[in-house]
């Protein structure tokens, strides 16, 4: 007997007869430049204030501006689009992504860069939105964990090399040119969005209605509570890594250089893994993220002090860190299947303001206490997020589980 999907698809006669993979790649080009984009300026923060005349804390805020039109516009850009076609609408956010990256590079002022800055948050919150929904259409549903592992292979990529690349070049040639480096990449990825996307007309109009309708679903609001705990989590442990590989690991910059590579490098073994043995149990899986990198952190408070074991502890952190993004995208598109962009919406929101939620907690913590309490808070929430999600049962759509169970009775 075949093995069919224990979700719904929204109606076979609209999914893609076959995976459109050249369009995944696209998607997948995109987050790494949106990504490399988003958090270029941590590499280049000192010269970026020396360049604008303005102190360093106020051009860190060129990150947290751009996090805050993420967190709008993600709620917004599924009502807002309307009866849009969804290729359109991925075609406009990437082409303002160009706009935002001139702007930065061109930018005469503080000001402007923050308005530079603020419409990348509009792209990042609206892309983020439909990506899954539309990689939902891309490939059939049984290929969805691995075409998402594949988007999710672009992060990987942006986090291993995009920061030490901006630092070096911008030594080179200055902070300015790192950024006018980024457009014609991104003007790229436009046109192969242009050839590769298939016609992708709205589903129906959203509204307000249908994220509150969701909300209401007792498993997607525990899910999403549950998500925003594993990815506060990790957010208030890596927003400040730097600060603890200095102090307590007592790290140069040639060895912080190299276990931030080993790091990133590491998302590629997670968004691999995560697209090979994703399959129809997701429920299982949801505990990792929050198990596996709540004990990594709890290991480096542990041994701290060696920088062997840091070094192993962060590769397993930064395998499990993109392979969360899977994992909860995937069990989003097995739930909310019947309201994906809503869904979508709403989880993206979520991911954002864990960012800003984890960055503040983790300041607080660290200017107030110590670098040791931002990490025991860390730990915290990653247990926090293991209350909620138990085995992953009460995370799923009870109709879906029961559908699961029939099947397998036959």
């Amino acid at each position: 007997m075949t093995d069919t999907p224990a979700y719904p698809i929204e109606d076979p006669a609209t999914q893609t007869a076959s995976s459109d993979w050249g369009a995944v790649l696209s998607m997948s080009l995109c987050v790494a430049l949106l990504i490399a984009s988003e958090f270029m300026p941590v590499s280049l923060l000192t010269p970026m204030a020396a360049g604008l005349d303005a102190t360093v804390g106020q051009t860190g805020q060129a990150i947290s501006i751009s996090g805050l039109f993420a967190i709008v516009a993600s709620l917004l850009v599924t009502t807002v689009a309307g009866r849009l076609n969804r290729k359109g609408v991925l075609v406009g956010m990437t082409a303002l992504m160009l706009v935002s990256l001139a702007m930065v590079a061109a930018a005469p002022n503080f000001s402007v860069l923050m308005i530079g800055r603020a419409l990348l948050g509009v792209c990042i919150g609206g892309f983020w939105a439909l990506a899954t929904p539309v990689i939902m259409r891309l490939v059939p549903a049984s290929d969805v964990p691995k075409a998402l592992a594949i988007m999710y292979g672009g992060q990987a990529i942006a986090a291993a090399f995009a920061a030490p690349i901006g630092s070096y070049v911008g030594g080179l040639l200055g902070w300015r040119e790192v950024f006018w480096a980024l457009t014609p990449l991104v003007a790229i990825n436009l046109v192969w969005h242009l050839v590769a996307l298939p016609s992708l007309p709205a589903r129906g109009r959203q509204d307000v209605r249908s994220m509150l309708a969701l909300l209401r679903r007792p498993y997607f609001a525990l899910g999403l509570a549950a998500s925003m705990l594993s990815w506060g989590s990790a957010f208030t442990m890596f927003t400040y890594l730097r600060p603890f590989l200095e102090r307590v690991t007592g790290a140069d910059v040639t060895l912080l250089s190299l276990l931030l590579l080993a790091l990133g490098v590491a998302g590629f073994v997670g968004t691999w893994a995560a697209g090979r043995f994703i399959k129809d149990d997701i429920a299982s899986l949801l505990k990792l993220p929050a198990l596996i990198m709540g004990a990594a952190t709890l290991g480096l408070l542990l041994f701290g002090g060696s920088w062997i074991v840091v070094g192993a502890l962060l590769i397993v952190w930064g395998v499990m860190n993109t392979a969360m993004s899977v994992i909860w995208m995937t069990w989003m598109s097995r739930n909310a299947a019947d309201a994906p962009e809503a869904a979508g919406a709403l989880m993206v929101a979520a991911v954002q303001a864990s960012i800003l939620l984890g960055a503040v907690v983790g300041g607080w913590l660290l200017d107030g206490i110590s670098i040791h309490a931002t990490f025991i808070g860390s730990v915290a929430l990653a247990l926090l997020a293991l209350v909620l999600i138990r085995d992953g049962t009460r995370l799923l759509n009870p109709a879906h589980s029961n559908q699961r169970e029939t099947h397998d009775d036959l």
